[in-house]
C-alpha cells in the first residue's frame, strides 16, 4: 500500500491529537513530523500559550520529530504566509507533499490554508472535516485521551472553565453557544495522555491570568502549565 509522506500541524491540543490518532489508524499516511507555530518572543504556542518545552515533551512521547515555526507577536496573514511557505519549501525538498490539519468545519480557514499550500504544490488533508463535534468530543474522551483546558475566550466562558479537565462534566457545563470542540476558538486544550503517547506526560499547573490577543484585543483567560521535570 502506498503511504503518503505528511506532516501534521500540531498545536498540542485535542483536535491535532485526535487527527494524529485518525492518521495512525488510517495507515495511508506516513507522519514525518509535527509542525508547531510558536511566538518568537515568548516561546509559547501561538494562541494556546503553552510553553515550548511541553510541546517538545509531547513530541518525545509520541515518537515523531517536532519542527518549529517561529512567528512574531500578533502575526498578520502576510507574515504567516511567508513563514509557512518557507517551511513548505523545506518539506518539499524532503519529499513531504501532504499537510494535515485538525480543522472541523471552518470553511474560510480551510480555504486560507489550501490557498497557501497550492502555491507550493503541497496537498491538504483534514481527517476530522465535517464530523459532528458532539460525537467527536465524546470519541476523544472515550478513546482514552486526557486534556486540560489552557485558554478560554472571556466573552463566552468565565475564568472557572480555564484549568479544567476536558471531560464529560466540562462538556455538560458548556453554554449552548459554545462548540464542544471549541472550533470557533472558544477554548483551547493541552493533551497530556492518550493512545498516541507512550506514557502520561506529567506537568504542574501554574497561575491563571488574563490577556489580550489579536488586533482587536480579544480577552482570554490563560492557565500556565509547567514541565514536571520529566515523565513518569
Amino acid at each position: 500500500m502506498v503511504r503518503f509522506n505528511s506532516f501534521l500541524n500540531w498545536s498540542g491540543g485535542k483536535d491535532s491529537a485526535f487527527s494524529l490518532f485518525s492518521l495512525i489508524k488510517d495507515k495511508k499516511f506516513r507522519i514525518c513530523s509535527l509542525l508547531t507555530a510558536f511566538n518568537s518572543s515568548t516561546k509559547r504556542v501561538t494562541m494556546h500559550g503553552v510553553r515550548e518545552e511541553l510541546i517538545e515533551e509531547q513530541s518525545r512521547l509520541i515518537g515523531i520529530p517536532l519542527v518549529k515555526m517561529y512567528l512574531p507577536e500578533n502575526t498578520d496573514d502576510k507574515t504567516y504566509k511567508e513563514k509557512f511557505k518557507s517551511v513548505l519549501e523545506c518539506y518539499r525538498k524532503e519529499n513531504v507533499f501532504w499537510s494535515v490539519f485538525g480543522d472541523i468545519y471552518l470553511q474560510d480557514l480551510r480555504k486560507f490554508r489550501e490557498d497557501i499550500l497550492a502555491e507550493k504544490k503541497v496537498n491538504a488533508y483534514f481527517p476530522l472535516w465535517k464530523k459532528d463535534t458532539w460525537k467527536l468530543s465524546r470519541e476523544f474522551i472515550n478513546s482514552g485521551f486526557k486534556a486540560v483546558v489552557v485558554c478560554v475566550d472571556s466573552s463566552l466562558l468565565d475564568r472557572s472553565f480555564c484549568g479544567r479537565v476536558y471531560d464529560d462534566d466540562f462538556l455538560k457545563d458548556l453554554p449552548d453557544n459554545v462548540d464542544p470542540c471549541g472550533e470557533n476558538g472558544e477554548f483551547h486544550t493541552f493533551v497530556y495522555e492518550g493512545p498516541v503517547f507512550s506514557k502520561k506526560l506529567e506537568f504542574k499547573t501554574g497561575e491563571i491570568h488574563y490577556g489580550e490577543y489579536g488586533k482587536r484585543g480579544n480577552g482570554f483567560w490563560f492557565m500556565d502549565i509547567l514541565s514536571a521535570g520529566g515523565v513518569q
